[in-house]
């Protein structure tokens, strides 16, 4: 299916259009469980959501608003896809902690989480201070957020992002390096042992 077709029927599916709606899933079902499975890379291995349930989340969310987002293309609904995907696990994160009382958070290994460490030593984070960190970069500097989300949790390439935000490839590599060096910064200053 070309690109511009995608585009048409994520048009129709944002207007209620049930028979698009149908005919969009089996189109990019497969690219919405490879972002869910990026996103379970860095959770634990017995997690109780798995990236079906995930995928079928996501998928509510996002057609089943009162104001459902307005999609410019794949790569852009491919993006808000993802960003709906974390939101899903964060807030399903908040709730476990909570149960838990702090106790049970989730640590996830800071090698893996963003492809920010390599000095070898074995850091772990917690989730929800990923998401922290996410969320203060974001308010600090929306296009470094946005397109670290969209390159790590989406899984989207340079090239993918670039179309996706409007900008060149080398503006986008760029700002993908950055984002890695400003979460490194922020997530080694998070205290290793809770």
């Amino acid at each position: 299916m070309q690109r511009g077709d995608v585009t048409e029927l994520l048009r129709r599916a944002q207007g209620g259009d049930a028979s698009a709606s149908e005919e969009l899933i089996p189109v990019v079902y497969d690219e919405l469980r490879r972002i869910a499975r990026n996103h379970f890379r860095s959770e634990r291995s017995d997690h109780t959501i798995q990236p079906t349930a995930l995928v079928n989340e996501a998928w509510l969310r996002l057609f089943t608003t009162s104001s459902p987002a307005d999609f410019t293309g794949r790569a852009h609904f491919l993006a808000v896809a993802s960003r709906v995907m974390r939101r899903i696990l964060v807030d399903y994160a908040r709730a476990r902690a909570a149960e838990r009382r702090g106790g049970g958070a989730q640590k996830v290994q800071l090698e893996t989480s963003i492809g920010i460490i390599d000095d070898g030593e074995d850091r772990q984070i917690g989730l929800l201070d990923l998401d922290r960190a996410l969320g203060s970069m974001s308010r600090e500097n929306p296009a470094l957020g946005e397109v670290i989300e969209l390159n790590y949790f989406g899984g989207l390439t340079a090239e993918e992002i670039a179309e996706t935000v409007n900008r060149t490839v080398h503006t986008v590599r760029h700002e993908i390096r950055f984002a890695q060096a400003w979460l490194r910064r922020d997530l080694l200053r998070v205290p290793q042992n809770h």
